[in-house]
């Protein structure tokens, strides 16, 4: 490997070691070439479990960006972020076949290669701006469903105070502490 001397387009990459110790290598063509994790390193950045992910690539939310040379999913930046979506949506409680249409229309408006013309561009704002509309929606909710808890924890931590005040007053009775004859 002497850094693609052979042809000076072409330059072999090694990224990383794959799980069973093979190289993850890649071709670069005289263009930037981004840099692949595997889906272990995706896991840990994302705060996903491996079996989520490869749930979403099952179900078709995220597709491996490549595979090294034993198979293993290889993913890059953009994936990464991608997922990053995925994971803000869950807590809102959108469905799988919601995500799958947002994440649709977010690649759409982003497409390089083919972009949208003017009227199709109105359709999927529309389309996202439906979906923001739920997304402030729900937000709301869950702020109330927060409040009420937060409201509830601070009835326990009154409580606790209460009976702690009330057993110390008991103990200090008790032992003959100061009395009210004083």
């Amino acid at each position: 490997m002497n850094g693609g001397a052979e042809d000076p387009g072409r330059t072999l990459v090694r990224f990383a070691r794959a799980e069973d110790g093979e190289a993850v290598e890649r071709i670069r063509d005289g263009m930037a070439q981004e840099r692949q994790m595997q889906i272990g390193e995706v896991a840990e950045r994302t705060g996903l479990s491996l079996r989520t992910i490869r749930h979403y690539e099952e179900v078709g939310l995220i597709v491996p960006s490549a595979r090294s040379k034993g198979g293993f999913r290889l993913y890059t930046e953009a994936d990464v972020g991608r997922l990053m979506v995925i994971r803000r949506m869950k807590p809102l409680d959108f469905s799988l076949e919601e995500m799958r249409d947002l994440l649709e229309i977010t690649d759409r408006l982003g497409a390089q290669d083919d972009p949208p013309g003017p009227l199709e561009r109105e359709r999927l704002r529309e389309r996202l701006d439906a979906f923001r509309r739920v997304a402030d929606a729900r937000c709301e909710t869950l702020r109330a469903r927060l409040a009420m808890a937060e409201d509830f924890a601070a009835t326990l931590r009154d409580r606790m105070k209460a009976d702690a005040r009330a057993q110390a007053a008991s103990e200090q009775g008790a032992s003959g502490g100061p009395s009210a004859e004083a």
